[in-house]
């Protein structure tokens, strides 16, 4: 069970850290492993669309929501406010649309028109949703039902035909407070569906890079499958040992409170390993629709006290003379309901970790991100990538990927707004590059 479970295990933590020696002396511009067409690399011309941005709070406390759902009704646009809030949208200007909606866990959905934006400085506010007691008609005294009734219901909630995806995809690596590397890239996806036995492809369509070598203490850490394994948190599609049938009996579950999700009551169900399991496994929460059981929300976190067999299983590979702790490792993802069926929206994963060297007096605490908002969808013409046109799940991005250029250079696509210290590491990234 051991072998088998560690390498579930590995597949659904997301990072795959290979660390060795670095030889390089500053950020370095790597062009495309292969020549991309013409049109990944055109500017997209600015007229063609409206661009906004601004900021998500809450209205009874002036707070920042982070990781909130924006997205365009009649259409498949969508993106998600970063952890300081904000957000960015860009919308055709011959599009017909007219209102976006914004969602978040414990607050009510709220419409907003699109014509009274402003291209900057937009505050969208959201109120805290209130469940009345007279609204729950089913108690869940059975928690463990209801996880098992996930995956029951899969063929019902999760749609079974394969989606073409447009998302955008960064990675970042942070040596204590300051950022060292940072890549990202607007990804095609090509989706199976939920009961299809074929893996999720990524495809990168367009991803800039940089970073500051002589931060990492001589360390060049690499993040192995970059997209493709952000994908594999989609624990409904990839249940291996967090919602499998063969490893929910090695959780404890408990009911913690109701909550709304688009304007839908949710049941918050909390759970945790079990006494005597000795392999980590996982504890957090998971948000359930009370009225169809499908998760909309997935909120974890691996149990870290086992350190040994957590070092084992995050580093792939490193030099000698330094011992590497993992001291945290947190996760994300996010569905949402379109036209009764659910979807993979967003995804993230952070681990953190230490690096002690044998003849230095003190450590270096490192963090490492990466997250994927899905920005755009279609069942249409759903064609699978051709194994040239596909990105492996060996591959690692900030290798196959240019240095950071002009300002426009995501054109039309939507991104996830950077955070504060994201934007001042791009600037100082950037000069380090020229």
């Amino acid at each position: 069970m051991k072998t088998n479970f560690r390498k579930n295990l590995s597949i659904l933590l997301s990072f795959i850290l290979v660390l060795s020696f670095s030889h390089v002396m500053g950020a370095e511009s790597i062009n495309f492993r292969k020549k991309k067409k013409a049109k990944t690399q055109q500017v997209i011309d600015t007229l063609k669309y409206n661009v906004y941005k601004g900021k998500i709070k809450n209205i009874e406390t002036g707070e920042a929501l982070i990781f909130v759902n924006i997205s365009v009704n009649n259409s498949n646009v969508a993106t998600v406010s970063n952890s300081d809030g904000e957000f960015l949208l860009k919308i055709a200007k011959n599009s017909d649309v007219k209102t976006l909606t914004v969602s978040h866990i414990g607050f009510k959905n709220k419409d907003f028109a699109i014509s009274n934006l402003k291209p900057r400085k937009n505050v969208l506010e959201l109120e805290s949703a209130i469940i009345p007691l007279g609204e729950i008609n089913v108690y869940p005294h059975d928690p463990l039902f209801l996880v098992r009734s996930i995956l029951n219901r899969v063929a019902k909630n999760y749609t079974l035909d394969p989606n073409v995806m447009k998302g955008f995809y960064r990675e970042t690596i942070k040596r204590n407070r300051t950022y060292v590397a940072l890549s990202e890239a607007v990804v095609n996806i090509n989706k199976s569906g939920y009961r299809q036995m074929r893996d999720d492809q990524v495809q990168i369509f367009k991803g800039r890079k940089s970073q500051d070598v002589k931060k990492m203490d001589t360390l060049l850490f690499k993040l192995q499958g970059g997209p493709n394994t952000t994908l594999l948190l989609d624990v409904i599609k990839n249940p291996y040992n967090l919602l499998s049938g063969d490893f929910i009996e090695n959780y404890d579950y408990t009911f913690k409170n109701i909550t709304k999700l688009n304007n839908k009551i949710h049941y918050v169900i909390e759970f945790k390993q079990k006494e005597g399991v000795d392999l980590p496994l996982y504890y957090g929460l998971f948000y359930i629709d009370a009225n169809n059981l499908a998760l909309s929300s997935a909120k974890f976190s691996l149990n870290m006290e086992n350190e040994s067999e957590v070092r084992r299983m995050f580093i792939r590979k490193k030099p000698s003379g330094v011992k590497v702790t993992p001291l945290s490792a947190d996760y994300i993802v996010n569905y949402q309901e379109k036209n009764g069926k659910w979807y993979f929206t967003y995804a993230r994963g952070e681990l953190k970790f230490k690096c002690n060297w044998k003849r230095k007096l003190f450590n270096s605490k490192f963090s490492v991100m990466t997250e994927m908002a899905i920005t755009d969808r279609t069942d249409a013409e759903v064609v699978r990538f051709k194994g040239k046109e596909r990105f492996k799940s060996n591959q690692v991005m900030s290798d196959e990927i240019g240095s950071f250029s002009d300002k426009n250079f995501w054109g039309a696509s939507n991104t996830i707004e950077p955070d504060q210290s994201i934007e001042s590491a791009i600037k100082k990234l950037k000069r380090k590059g020229k």
